[in-house]
């Protein structure tokens, strides 16, 4: 096996490496502070081909693989999760349902704009009373006289309130048998009659990001705004998460190869007893679990990639990748606090960010009780 990247590989690390150190670490703190979106930031994402760069150039893309993508998002969350959020929302949750499951008319008309960073596109699946229960949705759709009615609410949404955002992809129940639900999804815009979207606030983690509830009060939408077949929701929804949970590993590498580095970094300066921290083993031994896991974490994600990039089944490794790279992620950053001491509890410390951002990585695109739900289930049919 070939563990080396490819050069254009080795150029997109290098590239988001120096936009996120350059760009992003500078204001990421303040950001954080007042809970705000960047517009500028994501627009330069857009700029340096980081939105869709996985779509062929035909729609607005750079044709990239799966693991050119997870790179950028893996080398934004080692400065900053809330941009990697952004990133990852939108190029696995967004713009995927409509790429693998739109008709050519569709992509033509939104994914150019969703590549350049003009428009940002959201991921409409959970609700106040359907988390991880996703078959638990409410919002319910009916077509009459060649158009969508929608009603309900969705809450949790990344990318859906901001002068971004273009649209959401919607999941709503269209027929209801026995019990028996059938769901499917449907493309609604920005600015259509009876949609209305609201900033959600007060978050712990990612509070530079746009997070949102989502209202649909009769919103009409056309018929053609179907996105697949009438009763593909939960198959579309469903696809899209195992795309989604490479994008939620490569964050969980990220934020923990950025909270080992300032552990590093912290434990060769401060001097306890005459020499640095890094000199005692218990701190030593400490960076050489957090390492450890790092690397593992890493070959796991990556080769879940190459799974995928070589249209293998990929759907269990990338629970996998997710569950035990979100779970690393937390294990890092609380050691990484450990070492900084009371200092990683203050917020002139980047630790304290990375500690809270963490937290939502054993949650989001499926708990961890989810994907090992998941990954039980694939190894118990084997």
């Amino acid at each position: 096996m070939d563990f080396k990247l490819t050069p254009e590989q080795e150029l997109i690390k290098q590239t988001v490496r120096e936009f996120a150190e350059r760009e992003v670490k500078p204001i990421a703190k303040e950001l954080d502070e007042k809970g705000e979106f960047s517009v500028k930031l994501t627009k330069r994402m857009g700029q340096l081909g980081l939105l869709g760069m996985y779509l062929p150039e035909k729609y607005g893309g750079q044709g990239l693989d799966t693991l050119s993508y997870i790179i950028a998002v893996e080398e934004l969350a080692r400065i900053d999760s809330s941009q990697a959020a952004t990133l990852a929302a939108h190029n696995s949750l967004g713009i995927g349902p409509i790429y693998y499951y739109g008709t050519e008319e569709q992509k033509l008309k939104y994914l150019p704009k969703l590549c350049t960073g003009e428009a940002l596109w959201a991921f409409g699946l959970t609700e106040p009373d359907a988390g991880s229960d996703s078959r638990g949705t409410k919002t319910k759709a009916s077509l009459e006289n060649n158009e969508w009615t929608i009603n309900g609410s969705k809450i949790f949404i990344t990318n859906g309130s901001s002068e971004l955002a273009a649209g959401v992809t919607v999941q709503a129940i269209t027929k209801t048998e026995a019990d028996k639900k059938e769901f499917t999804t449907i493309i609604v815009e920005k600015g259509t009659p009876g949609f209305k979207s609201t900033v959600m606030h007060g978050k712990m983690m990612w509070r530079a990001s746009d997070t949102s509830e989502l209202y649909f009060d009769n919103c009409k939408v056309p018929q053609k705004n179907l996105l697949g077949e009438i009763g593909d929701g939960s198959k579309i929804m469903l696809s899209t998460l195992d795309n989604g949970r490479l994008s939620i590993g490569a964050m969980g590498l990220g934020l923990a190869q950025g909270a080992y580095e300032m552990a590093l970094k912290y434990s060769k300066e401060r001097k306890q007893f005459g020499k640095p921290i890094s000199h005692f083993q218990v701190i030593a031994f400490k960076l050489v679990d957090m390492a450890l896991k790092i690397e593992l974490a890493r070959n796991l994600l990556y080769k879940a990639c190459w799974l995928k990039d070589n249209n293998k089944s990929f759907s269990k490794e990338a629970a996998m990748a997710k569950l035990y790279c979100s779970e690393i992620a937390k294990e890092v950053a609380d050691e990484a606090v450990q070492i900084h001491g009371g200092y990683g509890l203050m917020k002139d410390y980047d630790i304290e960010r990375f500690y809270r951002d963490q937290r939502l990585l054993q949650i989001g695109e499926g708990t961890s009780e989810i994907q090992k739900l998941v990954i039980s289930r694939q190894i118990l049919s084997e």
